[in-house]
């Protein structure tokens, strides 16, 4: 196993971001694949905006109620919280997938569920329809100074993903799986890196069951050298992901961003829970 280096704090930087409310407006709508829908938002509170790595995540939030438009969460003791009068309110984490800062346009690929208030507002999204985004609170930067990149993930990781891949330096080395629902839901990645990408389909099977993932990163052949790693998607499959990669791959815990994004049969599953608590 390769040992730590004292340029591991220089390679891998937390760099925080002013946390503040931001209302945003659809103005374009855009159907990837059957399960994607990307959202183009505008408004006068992006200009400030800033999202400095692929795994930044931001809240957003979305009225209830369709005859009243959201209101932006206030500060108060406990953190951020309704303010007065406004209408029922939910919110979800999302990856910025691509920010114009010239333009002040942000663009959110979501994914298309079966049931969820923000997959519904997503799927009738029209050009006039307001959000409200809080963060990113902060940016995990991590520098092109590794031998090489490894992502893992389904769906809710495929934004952070792509993004990442897009934003390569020309030559860099990454490695990617990604588990869809069948070909309908791959997309076109460009990028000017060294890319080896795995599609993955679960061929009807319901998200976050099955194995396909795990078994497809297990019978891969790693390049040499030092990596890092980010894995994101459904809890209890990257519980088990996460095991092989520290316990048998040669990852490195220092060297890895592994989040369970959501949680089969747990609603609004908090992205922060630890997926192992015995390590």
């Amino acid at each position: 196993m390769v040992e730590a280096t004292p340029r591991t704090e220089e390679r891998v930087q937390r760099v925080m971001h002013e946390l503040r409310p931001r209302r945003v407006e659809v103005l374009a709508v855009e159907d990837l694949s059957p399960r994607y829908r990307r959202i183009t938002f505008g408004g006068d509170d992006l200009s400030s905006f800033v999202t400095a790595s692929a795994a930044d995540h931001i809240k957003f939030l979305i009225s209830l109620d369709p005859e009243r438009a959201p209101q932006p969460p206030v500060r108060g003791e406990k953190g951020f919280g309704a303010p007065e009068g406004a209408p029922p309110q939910t919110m979800r984490d999302y990856t910025p997938r691509r920010f114009d800062a010239e333009r002040n346009e942000l663009v959110i690929d979501f994914v298309i569920h079966d049931a969820g208030p923000v997959s519904d507002w997503a799927r009738t999204a029209a050009p006039g329809k307001q959000g409200i985004i809080l963060g990113p609170r902060g940016s995990r930067v991590v520098k092109p100074e590794f031998d090489w990149f490894l992502m893992i993930g389904d769906e809710t990781m495929l934004p952070s993903i792509a993004r990442q891949i897009e934003e390569l330096p020309a030559g860099m080395k990454l490695v990617a799986f990604i588990e869809v629902d069948g070909p309908e839901d791959e997309q076109r990645i460009a990028s000017e890196g060294d890319i080896e990408l795995h599609w993955i389909h679960r061929n009807g099977a319901r998200p976050g069951t099955g194995t396909a993932l795990l078994d497809a990163v297990k019978a891969a052949d790693f390049p040499d050298g030092e990596f890092f790693v980010w894995a994101g998607g459904e809890a209890g499959q990257l519980k088990a992901i996460r095991r092989y990669l520290i316990d048998e791959a040669g990852a490195r815990k220092e060297w890895s961003s592994i989040t369970g994004h959501w949680k089969r049969g747990e609603d609004n599953f908090d992205h922060h829970a630890p997926l192992d608590t015995d390590d």
